[in-house]
């Protein structure tokens, strides 16, 4: 006898696969270009190979063994089934170990050098009580660790936890500030790509929206409304006052996520360029084709974008950068022009 289908339990949504896409296809254009920045930063690599042999990879996995509990068929079945549907999705080779930890606050990383792992709160698992909201998250965190951004997360992980130490170093203080800096740039245009990960993981714009509107809010859903939330967004990048813009720029310094309304404005304006869609209909880079692809073109994608933002936002500091930015690059053509080594006319 055929089961009676259950009138109130909602359909399965189909979800488009995207066999053998790259993570260029999500990375944001900045985090690629804030990448080349870092690689190139003077003591960068010296920093990363340093710190990389301090992470004993080994105790971090006992230490969530012994304190955590793993999602797998039994424990977090439903998690585990999520995870491993995410990973079809995004076509993951092989999937990270995904823990869930007892913490009440709404915060989720991945870590690792060789093998990533991601570690979710168990206050996060209660916010996030629908499946779409879920998948979004477990897809974000799942991005992370496909664009290899484990690796500078740890580093970014153990070198706060140095600060003190590397501080002490003389002439240590303004080095470490400059390569923290530069990773806490990174890892909030990190996120930005990882969203896009986790919206093509869920394909559903309605719940990544209703994530952020959560993380802001602690979850009263109820009470809000999206069109509003949008808005706030709106108001904070386009402030006209250049004090709002100064402040602005000291109260992310040290924050390693953008501000959940500016996720969610950075989102769906990637929704509406088009190349959500594109990508569910195959369009997207491929991973086979990952080794060939040029560094300088993420350079130059990275500087695009940080143009139309500019160009786009109200931003008044935001706007004299992008003009300062001009004038350097015709006062360099100009010098250019006049200290190039003049050509002989042809006989």
């Amino acid at each position: 006898m055929a089961d009676t289908p259950d009138p109130g339990k909602q359909p399965a949504r189909t979800r488009t696969s995207l066999p053998d896409i790259s993570s260029r296809a999500w990375e944001h254009p900045a985090d690629k270009g804030a990448l080349v920045a870092l690689r190139k930063l003077k003591g960068f690599d010296t920093v990363l190979k340093t710190l990389s042999g301090l992470v004993n990879e080994r105790s971090v996995r006992l230490l969530l063994l012994g304190s955590a509990v793993r999602a797998d068929a039994r424990n977090f079945a439903e998690l585990h089934r999520l995870f491993s549907d995410c990973g079809a999705v995004l076509d993951a080779v092989e999937l990270p170990e995904l823990y869930v930890r007892a913490s009440p606050t709404f915060n989720a990383y991945t870590v690792g050098i060789n093998k990533p792992i991601i570690v979710i709160d168990s206050g996060l698992v209660e916010l996030l009580d629908d499946e779409e909201e879920m998948r979004f998250l477990l897809g974000h965190e799942l991005g992370h660790a496909l664009s290899g951004h484990a690796v500078y997360q740890t580093l970014l992980r153990r070198l706060i936890a140095l600060t003190g130490v590397l501080y002490a170093v003389p002439g240590g203080a303004i080095g470490v500030r400059a390569i923290t800096a530069a990773l806490m740039e990174w890892s909030r245009k990190a996120e930005l790509s990882a969203d896009r990960a986790g919206l093509l993981a869920t394909q559903n714009p309605a719940a990544a929206t209703r994530v952020h509107m959560k993380l802001a809010s602690g979850g009263h859903l109820a009470d809000l409304d999206a069109t509003s939330f949008f808005a706030q967004g709106n108001e904070y990048s386009e402030t006209e006052d250049f004090r709002d813009s100064v402040l602005k720029v000291f109260l992310v310094e040290n924050q390693s996520h953008p501000f959940a309304v500016v996720r969610a404005a950075e989102l769906r304006r990637w929704t509406e360029s088009g190349e959500y869609t594109a990508i569910l209909g195959g369009t997207y880079p491929r991973r086979e084709d990952d080794a060939t692809a040029p560094v300088s073109a993420a350079a130059q994608e990275a500087a695009a974008s940080y143009g139309e933002t500019f160009q786009r936002t109200q931003d008044a500091l935001g706007s004299l950068m992008h003009e300062a930015a001009g004038w350097m690059g015709q006062a360099r053509m100009w010098l250019d022009e006049r200290l190039r080594p003049q050509q002989p006319p042809a006989e």
